[in-house]
């Protein structure tokens, strides 16, 4: 007799992959409010936009940080997403999707990397 740890996860019925969809619709929100303040920043900032006031706009602490954690959530929203898509689409060689997985989390977390460097200049 076999011993079952945890709960079972089901796989189909009707709310499997409501997280991920709740998700998606979270992180885009997120990012639409981010580019609404972005928007309003620039809308009503002096004079014409160039370097000065762009890194004007981002030399706050918090600023950087909000910029940050849309940055997370839209590596997030990318992973749902290109995930789905290699799951729906590669269906016959295990191996392909998988090192397609792989990759996509490789560049995302580069990308990340990427952006804490431009974010904080290191």
């Amino acid at each position: 007799m076999s011993v079952n740890y945890g709960s079972k996860r089901i796989v189909v019925g009707a709310h499997y992959g409501t997280r991920d969809w709740l998700a998606q619709r979270v992180t885009a929100a997120l990012m639409a409010l981010f580019t609404m303040l972005l928007l309003a920043q620039v809308i009503f900032s002096k004079g014409a936009i160039g370097y000065d006031q762009w890194a004007g706009i981002f030399s706050a602490q918090w600023m950087k940080l909000l910029t940050f954690c849309v940055i997370i959530a839209l590596a997030y929203h990318v992973w749902v997403g290109m995930r789905d898509i290699w799951m729906d689409y590669v269906t016959s060689r295990v191996w392909l999707r998988l090192t397609l997985q792989v990759a996509t989390i490789v560049w995302l977390v580069a990308c990340a990397g990427w952006a804490i460097q431009v974010l904080w200049r290191f």
